[in-house]
């Protein structure tokens, strides 16, 4: 990870804070109507997150908060939460994790945020985890699929999102399984429990046999020839990644230009095709046949009710920018946000936020399984796969759901909840 120790807290700060409004007038200066819950006013509600907006993780990762900020602003617009509007404060941590540490400390103990909102990165987020839970600071949503956030009672106030890889892996490798029996696997991961927590998966359907060669990366070093060079020395004819999209990238470019053509089957994490795309240029071609693997409408589905509202605020609150799935999934993460604060009532509280997760219940753009209960922080449960086709990515197959230990891959046959008329949850 790249380290930058002359850069002041202060600097960093100012230079990459994003703030979500400047709150309108109304509260009025009154000093009596602030309630003692930090973060939390009559008028207002403010948290942070630490997200990769520059570094070797911000391409496409970079879109996810404003995403989130735009549905923010769509809800404040509409009224906001029991009157409250929410402020969306974005620091910027390079995905190196000593920043991480210094930009969360920043938002709890200076900005004195109500929570952490989808904190982005399993190595960044990993550091920070054990500070948030000291100061009891909600720490929602992390956007890593890690179990470390699965861990009710040692951080009873740490939630997932994304569906951990262990259940990603298992979902891919049955895929392999099933269709591509016999082709040799091998498999590149990221340095970290991202590309550990993914291989357990993998060898939990396949075998610890079932992978002929393990590769792994670190994202301070783009030179991923030696570990592509070893799987077709090795005669790999199937490669699953675990890859943040640059890497993703980096070892498709990278496989062509050696002249190895195995199948790819790539993580969500880095899967969205149009990010690809885009780093790849004149070489997006070579992304055919990619398989990937989602949980969320397709960016380019315009007839999902989802995407029609996601692109509809895209457009309103988030300057029209190029719509892929990191601008699905801020926007996702928005709303499960929104529905929490609603189930935690007027009477704001840490407690009371917390407790509104744990009871579970909540439905919305997601093809998989929510999980949240008192035992169960781990966030989305399944995936459904993706296909490049024709330069395009569309799903295949049903969605599927499975545990993070030995359960069976099963299909997942529920329908996805639709949007409320208006695009705003409402007190359930």
């Amino acid at each position: 990870m790249p380290h930058m120790p002359g850069l002041a807290p202060r600097a960093l700060a100012i230079a990459t804070s994003i703030t979500l409004l400047v709150t309108a007038a109304g509260c009025g200066g009154d000093a009596g109507s602030r309630s003692p819950v930090p973060g939390v006013t009559d008028t207002e509600i403010v948290v942070g997150t630490h997200m990769p907006l520059t570094g070797p993780a911000s391409a496409g990762y970079s879109k996810i908060a404003p995403a989130t900020k735009a549905y923010f602003d769509y809800v404040n617009a509409n009224g906001g939460v029991h009157g409250r509007k929410i402020t969306y404060k974005v620091m910027d941590d390079g995905y190196n994790p000593a920043n991480t540490q210094q930009v969360v400390r920043q938002l709890v103990l200076q900005d004195k945020i109500f929570a952490i909102l989808n904190g982005l990165g399993t190595p960044t987020h990993a550091g920070v985890v054990d500070f948030l839970k000291s100061n009891r600071v909600p720490d929602l949503f992390v956007a890593s699929g890690s179990r470390s956030w699965d861990q009710p009672d040692r951080y009873p106030g740490t939630f997932g999102f994304n569906p951990d890889y262990t259940v990603e892996g298992k979902i891919l490798a049955q895929h392999v399984k099933t269709e591509l029996p016999g082709r040799k696997v091998c498999f590149l991961g990221q340095d970290d429990d991202f590309g550990r927590d993914s291989l357990v998966g993998v060898e939990k359907v396949l075998g610890a046999g079932g992978v002929a060669a393990r590769q792994t990366y670190v994202t301070s070093n783009p030179n991923v020839a030696p570990q592509i060079g070893a799987f077709k020395a090795a005669g790999c004819q199937v490669v699953i990644l675990a890859t943040v999209p640059g890497f993703t990238a980096l070892a498709v470019g990278t496989a062509a230009r050696l002249r190895f053509k195995p199948q790819w089957l790539v993580s969500n994490v880095g899967a969205d095709h149009p990010t690809l795309a885009r780093q790849l240029g004149a070489g997006a071609p070579l992304l055919e046949g990619m398989v990937g693997a989602n949980y969320l409408p397709m960016q380019n589905d315009t007839a999902d009710p989802w995407i029609q509202l996601f692109t509809k605020v895209n457009m309103a609150h988030n300057g029209d920018a190029p719509f892929d799935g990191n601008t699905v999934y801020g926007m996702a993460v928005g709303y499960l946000f929104v529905q929490v604060l609603l189930a935690a009532g007027r009477d704001l509280t840490r407690e009371s936020v917390t407790e509104a997760v744990r009871k579970g219940g909540y439905r919305g753009p997601g093809l998989a399984p929510l999980r949240f209960s008192a035992t169960d922080h781990s966030g989305y449960g399944g995936q459904r796969l993706t296909r490049v086709t024709g330069g395009a990515q569309s799903y295949f197959g049903p969605a599927y759901e499975t545990d993070e230990g030995d359960g069976p891959v099963r299909e997942y046959a529920a329908v996805p909840a639709t949007p409320p008329a208006n695009g705003v949850p409402t007190t359930p």
